[in-house]
């Protein structure tokens, strides 16, 4: 099987600069072009025959996977697994705030720990065992093309924890990298799994 991961499209809070987590914010008119050319991709000839769709359930994330769903003709599963981290105290406030609001919590995210569960939220290491549990278990699934439409934190723990992303790539060790753009495709191949390519955006050019 083929995975192909999608990062939703640009979201409301992305613009902003604020911590999403497991908030249920909407995609931007941007977002939603980035889905439309995604889906367009996903549709023309050059694009995998995709014969699954599966999604998380949060609002920027089943968004863009309806709208690349219409463009192949498929319908959206759901996961609630595929959620992105549930940032706790963090969720709703912006990234430059996190400092002055809750410095000692914020330090102990920015080191980086896998171990260390933000107040109210859960940790790296559970959410990259959440990532790695759901691509695995869809993997086993009798279809040749899968695309998951998740979120880029869980995604790239899932892929730090299944491939070692960060020797594959050169990643850094700050706990925040490697990144994925919004609406950029990485894709795994199973058995394995093998990381194929990560983070590509040529379809939204």
């Amino acid at each position: 099987m083929l995975q192909f991961l999608l990062r939703h499209g640009e979201s409301v809070s992305n613009v902003e600069g604020r911590v999403q987590g497991q908030l249920d914010v909407d995609l931007t008119d941007l977002g939603i072009e980035q889905a439309r050319r995604a889906g367009r991709w996903f549709a023309s000839p050059e694009g995998p025959a995709i014969e699954e769709i599966w999604s998380s359930p949060l609002r920027r994330a089943r968004r863009t996977a309806e709208i690349v769903a219409a463009a192949v003709g498929l319908d959206v599963r759901v996961d609630d697994r595929l959620k992105e981290l549930d940032a706790g105290i963090f969720q709703g406030l912006l990234w430059s705030e996190l400092d002055s609001i809750h410095p000692e919590a914020h330090a102990r995210w920015k080191s980086g720990d896998p171990d260390y569960a933000i107040p109210g939220g859960e940790s790296r290491r559970s959410l990259a065992g959440r990532g790695e549990a759901v691509l695995t278990e869809i993997a086993r699934r009798p279809a040749a093309n899968v695309l998951v439409v998740a979120h880029g934190g869980i995604l790239t723990h899932a892929l730090r924890r299944m491939v070692n992303l960060d020797k594959a790539i050169g990643g850094g060790e700050d706990g925040r990298r490697p990144a994925m753009a919004n609406a950029a495709v990485s894709l795994l191949a199973w058995p394995g799994p093998e990381l194929v390519s990560f983070n590509q955006t040529a379809h939204l050019d």
